[in-house]
């Protein structure tokens, strides 16, 4: 296992601890390997130690550097609902309601507008012969809704043949509308789908508009954003496990899916990168909308290692570090270890050296 030299903040934190070592080696006196000259065997701590210590014993397992974030539960996406039909607007979805692709998404003049899947907005109306890739996502769509099959229509084709004509007369019979086999244009709506309704922003009963937007829509897939410490990017990459913290105070696993590489900051404050996590089980996340949530992401693990507590690490000239291990008699020795992961989470750090699970070291007294 290759060892990693302590993080900047921790480096600080042990160069602190060499002053306070050297400043105690006027009373007491501890040697690399060599046991104190007094020979006394204090039941805790170390002998004559101006501040308090304790003993804790090194452990064997494994370890997991872990990063510890605030973040938001939400939705994923932000879609506009715009409307192309010309009439009075005659329904809309309620906010909060999901409408899935094939679905009515709203109607002008009692007349049924279609949510299709789709990234390119619809701009003009689709007829045999047509070719693009508008006439791709129908035949997508055609074929993902059961309309057609493969064989009959290929569903990676953009072009607007026979059987494209054939199956949008059957959804179109299934809407209830003339089965022209053509689609006009304001009949649907292309949108990455499903959609949930945010919320509606246009009134019933008002003229349709085209071009105007009437509702504001996420996915239905649940999602945390995260801003985290642009320096940890190196550290980050997708498929890291995550453990978020819910409102309710019941915890469910993630994944990041998604690290920012564009550093922002608010005035006065480090600098920060988007990290997208998705949760393994959606539905343990409840229904709440932006809801704050504390996150823990594992950037690294490593297994079958000696570990310590970070605050155990005494640091030494030279940038080396050492533990004080008691022994069976009580007698103090300072061993050399080189540390290895770090768990600022947990406080915790691998190390590796002259020690074994199960030895007593001194630790500052809690």
């Amino acid at each position: 296992m290759t060892s990693r030299r302590p993080a900047p903040s921790v480096q600080r934190r042990l160069l602190i601890g060499l002053v306070v070592v050297l400043l105690a080696g006027a009373v007491a006196a501890v040697v690399l390997d060599n046991p104190f000259a007094t020979g006394d065997k204090p039941s805790t701590g170390v002998a004559k130690n101006a501040s308090g210590t304790s003993l804790t014993t090194v452990t064997s397992g494994t370890l997991s550097s872990q990063t510890s974030v605030s973040g938001t539960l939400a939705y994923a996406g932000s879609y506009s609902v715009v409307n192309e039909r010309q009439g009075t607007f005659t329904a809309f979805p309620r906010a909060g309601q999901v409408v899935h692709c094939g679905r009515v998404l709203y109607r002008v003049a009692n007349s049924p507008v279609v949510l299709l899947c789709g990234r390119t907005p619809a701009y003009r109306s689709l007829t045999e012969g047509a070719s693009g890739p508008d006439v791709r996502q129908l035949n997508a769509n055609l074929v993902r809704l059961k309309y057609a099959s493969r064989s009959t229509l290929d569903p990676t084709s953009d072009y607007f043949g026979v059987q494209t004509a054939y199956a949008l007369a059957r959804l179109q019979e299934r809407l209830g509308v003339d089965q022209t086999g053509s689609l006009e244009l304001g009949r649907a709506a292309f949108l990455p789908g499903p959609l949930r309704i945010a919320r509606v922003t246009a009134t019933l009963g008002t003229s349709a508009a085209p071009g105007a937007p009437i509702a504001q829509a996420t996915s239905n897939r649940r999602e945390v954003q995260a801003a985290v410490d642009a320096a940890a990017q190196a550290t980050l990459k997708r498929g890291d496990r995550v453990k978020i913290a819910l409102p309710n105070n019941h915890t469910t696993p993630g994944m990041v899916t998604s690290v920012g590489k564009i550093a922002s900051s608010a005035r006065g404050s480090a600098p920060t990168i988007a990290v997208s996590i998705a949760p393994r089980d959606p539905g343990a996340t409840g229904k709440l909308d932006k809801a704050p949530v504390q996150v823990q992401i594992t950037t690294a693990s490593v297994r079958n290692v000696l570990i310590v507590p970070v605050d155990a690490l005494v640091a030494l000239a030279g940038g080396t570090f050492a533990v004080e291990v008691v022994d069976a008699h009580g007698i103090h020795h300072l061993k050399a270890v080189t540390p290895g992961l770090f768990d600022d989470a947990t406080g915790r750090v691998q190390v590796s050296g002259a020690l074994s699970a199960g030895d007593h070291v001194v630790v500052p007294a809690t």
